[in-house]
């Protein structure tokens, strides 16, 4: 399971989808995402790309956020979300998509998000994939991208090491 780290749904835990495809984004790791982004949370719209558990927008969602919408294409990570959303009674303030990241991202207007999460699959190049797009179209004022250490990152984004994980951010 997954802990809420602060806001309204503080120390609730919500499910993490089974199987060895989803990498649960370490807590530290989330809770510096997040105070980072601390000030850009409150109401704002977010959009969790690869989202999973959806624990990045429902810890927005929990600080503030307005509106969250999250993206996956893998059913058990749905299955996991749409639960979690439930537990939590966020069913107003959140919007689920099936469908591939990268062809959702395709069809956003600049700025059509406040803040965007990318938590991709490791060793895919779609990290550096996300930021390309970003780059080219600004679909959030804010993209935030998890992604391998080593990997390096297009542009002139602030990355955080942390161990193995790296966090870049971008703001337009």
């Amino acid at each position: 399971a997954v802990r809420i780290v602060a806001g309204r749904w503080r120390g609730r835990t919500i499910a993490a989808p089974r199987g060895m495809a989803v990498r649960p984004t370490a807590d530290r790791v989330r809770e510096a995402w997040m105070s980072i982004l601390q000030n850009d949370l409150p109401d704002a719209s977010v959009v969790d790309l690869f989202s999973g558990s959806g624990a990045l927008g429902l810890e927005a969602l929990s600080r503030g956020a307005a509106r969250a919408t999250f993206v996956d294409s893998a059913a058990p990570s749905l299955l996991s979300l749409r639960a979690n959303i439930a537990q939590l009674g966020a069913d107003d303030v959140a919007i689920v998509h099936r469908m591939d990241a990268l062809r959702f991202i395709a069809a956003l207007e600049e700025h059509a998000y406040d803040v965007a999460f990318a938590d991709p699959p490791y060793h895919k190049g779609l990290a550096r994939e996300v930021a390309d797009r970003w780059r080219e179209r600004a679909f959030s004022r804010i993209l935030a991208v998890e992604h391998e250490a080593a990997e390096a990152m297009p542009g002139d984004g602030d990355t955080r090491r942390y161990g193995d994980t790296a966090l870049t951010f971008y703001r337009a």
